[in-house]
């Protein structure tokens, strides 16, 4: 029996990898390899590591997670997972049974692109959606924020501090007399035509084809994306989740369900107003959960009171 089974081997599964087996625990990390930033050229906002290639960033961490005796890797996928006397036994899509007192759950999310034609071409390379991990690359260029609503305007004008040109495409959708008149007075454009597609080549935007009126030439697009988990296992587990598919976390990574953490972009605070994607609060947020896993096991293995229950409750 492991004392953790970390589902998924992203920055946040990692992170927690390398602190229990720090603290001597038996840990198997079980990942199918598929992260949510795979298609991005480079990670950003991450200190020592920003611009490094995904899965360069990866192969690092599995480099030092290999130097901890006690941690295994597996490539795999946890297919199922129900509880036993001792914590919870997972089955394996590639076969057989592991055990493990406790269980993290980072399968982590993937993005769905609702649109329009052309976008899948260019996401992670001109197509973006987080302005924290593209938008510096955008200095000097020529910006177009697809959407109508308050957050897209948002965004605009947060592009426009220093982007060359930012244009706010509607879509069709509506755009009030308020949000126009405060997206002109800060050199933000305004397209209201349905947009048709985006044209590039080798993953770079060069223009925006509308429906009706002319093509709008530009170097970059932030679209909106639809993040979805990867994994269903904190449903089967009874995990409490969000509308937005985010698993409900405490401060301290514990899922509702005794034993079960998670920890990454799939889960999050109930104060946390959306998903976070930024590759170093998922390695953070996974640090912090080994942590608190270590100390739970502490308390299991000796008798001691839990340092956490106060928060807990």
């Amino acid at each position: 029996m492991y004392d953790a089974v970390i589902a998924g081997g992203g920055p946040a599964g990692m992170a927690a990898g390398l602190t229990l087996g720090r603290m001597h625990r038996t840990v198997l990390l079980i990942d199918a390899g598929q992260g949510r930033n795979a298609r991005a050229e480079n990670v950003h906002n991450f200190l020592t590591r920003d611009g490094t290639p995904p899965a360069e960033l990866r192969e690092l961490g599995r480099a030092e997670l290999a130097s901890y005796p006690t941690v295994q890797a597996r490539t795999d996928t946890v297919a199922g997972a129900g509880t036993t006397a001792d914590g919870f036994r997972l089955e394996l899509a590639g076969g057989g049974t592991v055990d493990a007192r406790r269980l993290l759950l980072a399968t982590g999310l993937a993005d769905e692109l609702p649109g329009p034609r052309g976008v899948d071409a260019l996401w992670g390379r001109s197509a973006f959606h987080c302005p924290y991990c593209h938008g510096y690359e955008c200095t000097g260029r020529r910006v177009a924020v697809l959407g109508a609503d308050a957050a897209r305007v948002r965004l605009a004008l947060q592009l426009s501090r220093f982007a060359a040109e930012v244009t706010l495409c509607t879509g069709g959708g509506p755009l009030g007399p308020e949000a126009r008149a405060t997206l002109t007075a800060n050199g933000v454009g305004v397209r209201c035509e349905p947009v048709a597609r985006l044209e590039g080549t080798d993953g770079r935007l060069e223009r925006i084809a509308f429906e009706g009126g002319p093509p709008l030439a530009g170097d970059a697009v932030f679209v909106v994306n639809v993040p979805r988990r990867r994994s269903d296992l904190a449903d089967r587990l009874g995990c409490g989740s969000f509308a937005d598919g985010c698993v409900e976390v405490d401060e301290f990574g514990r899922t509702g369900v005794p034993g079960v953490y998670a920890a990454g972009d799939m889960a999050r605070r109930a104060t946390m107003p959306m998903p976070m994607s930024a590759v170093v609060w998922a390695a953070a947020s996974g640090m912090l959960a080994g942590a608190v896993i270590d100390q739970d096991l502490v308390g299991a293995d000796f008798g001691l009171p839990d340092p956490f229950a106060r928060a807990r409750g």
